[in-house]
């Protein structure tokens, strides 16, 4: 029987914590606004000595998800931070050190993305495999990449959504919505880029507006990208922009089309269906994976 551990998918709208085993077994589970660094962690806290106090030493560990840029470097005098967030009030926020000091549990922290890739390779899409991307494509785009088995970090963290992308300013004069990079990766194709390009949010954009076939080409040029220089077994696109699941076979098409067969993989060729693919979870993935972290420590 797999353990009894905590995660904390930690967002900047909302923090999610749970107690469980997995998707099967969710002991308790609580949405938490995130407010103030002092207020939000509080509530955290305050559910896992709950439930601390319930399960006694039967809640081995906890897993983190966190919203970022963080410090992965656990050789650092910040390890466990965000760091330089634009998220007001939370630049610089020790996370890790604030909820191991409260609950003297083990903690496993990872970016959000990369959790929700855990997730996916221990119950959803990426189930069996050691070399593969999660994606989302939402208010922000993120990147997990794992390589066998294990996340990525390196100097920090992949920065997937920043990623630079050919952009025919005739085609769309859109100059973009990041703040750091203008026409990057997230700065065009983004939920917020979207939005700011046509001028209503994406979920008001009709499936047949020129909108779509834009971005399927913007995600496209990125997925073969990733294709060219990771490798990857699978890409998972998840995030609010995917569940318009209209653009799946268009982007699989336009990808087809930009790699023009240079790539002779088999999954790629006769089954790309199943090779760029939704997340098994669906919008489970991040507090799903931040369990999966918490169980890898114990």
């Amino acid at each position: 029987m797999s353990k009894l551990v905590g995660g904390i998918e930690a967002g900047g709208t909302k923090f999610i914590c749970a107690v469980g085993s997995g998707p099967d077994d969710i002991r308790a589970e609580i949405r938490i606004p995130t407010t103030q660094p002092e207020e939000t962690l509080g509530k955290v806290i305050a559910f896992f000595k709950e439930q601390q106090e319930k399960y006694r030493e039967q809640l081995r560990s906890i897993g983190i998800a966190c919203f970022g840029p963080i410090d992965l470097n656990p050789h650092s005098s910040t390890y466990g931070f965000i760091t330089s967030t634009p998220k007001p009030g939370w630049k610089n926020t020790n996370v890790v050190g604030t909820i191991r000091k409260a609950l003297n549990l083990p903690i496993a922290f990872e970016h959000d993305v990369v959790g929700a890739a855990i997730g996916e390779a221990a119950w959803g899409a990426a189930k069996g495999l050691s070399d593969f991307i999660y994606i989302t494509i939402g208010t922000g785009i993120g990147g997990g990449i794992l390589v066998n088995g294990k996340p990525i970090h390196g100097l920090v963290h992949p920065e997937v959504g920043h990623m630079r992308l050919p952009h025919d300013l005739k085609k769309d004069p859109f100059l973009g919505n990041c703040p750091y990079h203008g026409d990057c990766f997230e700065g065009l194709a983004s939920g917020p880029a979207l939005e700011k390009r046509w001028g209503m949010p994406g979920y008001q954009i009709p499936d047949d507006h020129p909108a779509w076939s834009l971005e399927a080409e913007y995600i496209a040029l990125a997925v073969s990208n990733l294709i060219l220089t990771t490798s990857p077994q699978k890409i998972i696109l998840g995030g609010g922009v995917m569940q318009r699941s209209h653009l799946f076979p268009v982007i699989r098409q336009k990808v087809l089309g930009i790699l023009n067969g240079y790539v002779q993989a088999r999954a790629l060729l006769d089954d790309i269906e199943h090779y760029i693919v939704p997340p098994g979870l669906g919008n489970r993935a991040g507090i799903l994976g931040s369990l999966a972290m918490a169980q890898q420590i114990v």
